[in-house]
């Protein structure tokens, strides 16, 4: 399917393989994704909601947000919606975060893009149709695959613990239009639309990845780097850069004080990660590593500092 959306019949003849541009980009339960020359082709996890996927790649595929997520591309000609029971969905090809350059990433430009997603009006007609981002949900499905994969594991009752902390999400909750799975993974730059010279500067990022995108409480796009700035990881300068260039933008998700709407997601996205560090250190037969071990201790100060 990437192949025959990448060259209509007709086009010129193939030389992707040889440039080195095409491969299998990732290859995960929730999804595969497989690059052909200047776009990639997504298949999405089996128990996706097809309606729901519709309606996500139908705001994708709207101006208002044209400037913020990665607009999805048409199927191949006579291409089913669907292979094997997953979805699948075409995009323009992006150049991605470069994990081995960390002072590079592009801190700034994601808070200012999520705080314009955050601002962006919900469209008239499709507000009914749009579920409800999954952050939430995601948390929670990761405690219940810790508890299917390691339930004896010794750090599974201290992410317990801390999950007993994490109060539901009340129903007066923001209903602002959401991401619902931020992490700079979910950046990419998409290559010129025309062959014309390079412009000296280069193209902006795009957000990606509308699997879990919908209505919500836009604190949930902020968890994971809130989660990490505590637990330690995310350095204070650059948690301040974030911070700062969210709300130098606009950003609706936070007040005066930033804890006071990220301190229960914060929470939430700390026990989903360290649920998930559990889950596959266990599957792969591996003890935890330095940053999974720095997750479970934040879980064990949550569980000993409730404050929800």
């Amino acid at each position: 399917m990437a192949r025959a959306a990448a060259h209509p019949p007709g086009g010129t003849p193939c030389g992707c393989a040889e440039e080195g541009l095409v491969g299998v980009l990732a290859d995960r339960e929730d999804g595969t994704v497989v690059r052909h020359g200047a776009l990639v082709v997504k298949a999405h996890a089996p128990d996706t909601d097809p309606e729901a996927h519709r309606a996500r790649l139908a705001l994708a595929a709207r101006p208002d947000v044209a400037g913020v997520l990665l607009p999805p591309l048409p199927l191949p000609p006579a291409a089913p919606e669907e292979l094997g029971g997953r979805p699948v969905s075409v995009w323009p090809y992006g150049a991605p975060v470069d994990p081995g350059d960390p002072d590079a990433a592009p801190w700034e430009e994601a808070a200012r893009l999520l705080a314009r997603l955050h601002r962006t009006p919900l469209p008239p007609g499709v507000v009914d149709g749009l579920p409800a981002m999954r952050a939430p949900l995601k948390a929670a499905l990761a405690v219940d695959r810790m508890r299917r994969a390691a339930p004896d594991h010794p750090a599974a009752a201290t992410v317990l613990a801390a999950r007993r902390t994490v109060p539901a999400v009340p129903a007066n909750a923001p209903r602002l239009l959401c991401h619902g799975d931020f992490h700079l993974g979910q950046l990419v730059r998409p290559a010129p639309a025309t062959s014309v010279p390079a412009p000296s500067a280069p193209p902006a990022w795009r957000l990606i990845d509308v699997d879990d995108l919908g209505t919500g409480d836009p604190a949930w796009d902020l968890a994971r780097p809130a989660a990490w700035f505590a637990a330690g990881i995310l350095p204070p300068e650059v948690w301040s850069r974030f911070l700062g260039a969210y709300r130098e933008a606009g950003g609706p998700a936070v007040g005066a004080d930033p804890w006071v709407e990220l301190d229960v997601p914060a929470r939430a996205l700390t026990v989903q990660t360290a649920a998930l560090a559990v889950a596959k250190s266990t599957a792969e037969d591996r003890p935890l590593d330095e940053v999974e071990e720095v997750m479970i201790d934040t879980c064990a100060r949550i569980a000993g500092h409730r404050t929800g």
